[in-house]
């Protein structure tokens, strides 16, 4: 008696730790919220979130600019500091998944996803599937 008593604990001691594992390990989702360096360092942007999903804003760059790629002309003479570029990424699995990202640069807009790797954020953009894409690191700002 006593020792089924003793395996029964034991038994609730490694769900329990199991859990606390699973627990630890797991991401929150909003720990990407925050200020990030762009990979050249020449502008900041901002990670939110908006209802369940995550964005980001350009809130700063060393050469402010227009908008002047952009496939809609109407929207060619705003500003690219406070743009969204970064839109509608849910968090899965601790990924940022079905994102899309816009490059102000080209005018092109890229499906995306994104994930944290220590403090840094991860952004691969890609046409198609994920394979045939670019990854940029933004250096999280302390």
């Amino acid at each position: 008696m006593i020792l089924k008593n003793i395996l029964k604990l034991i038994q609730i001691l490694v769900i329990v730790l199991l859990f606390t594992i699973k627990t630890a390990n797991a991401q929150k989702p909003d720990k990407i919220i925050g200020q990030y360096w762009s990979p050249k360092k020449d502008g900041k942007i901002e990670i939110f979130k908006l209802g369940d999903n995550y964005f980001g804003k350009i809130i700063w760059g060393n050469k402010p600019s227009k908008d002047t790629k952009n496939p809609n002309p109407q929207l060619r003479t705003r500003e690219v500091i406070g743009m969204v570029f970064l839109t509608d990424f849910k968090y899965q699995d601790n990924e940022y998944k079905d994102g899309k990202i816009y490059d102000p640069l080209t005018g092109k807009t890229y499906s995306c996803n994104m994930w944290l790797q220590n403090q840094n954020l991860k952004v691969r953009g890609y046409l198609g599937i994920s394979l045939w894409g670019r990854t940029e690191t933004f250096e999280r700002i302390k």
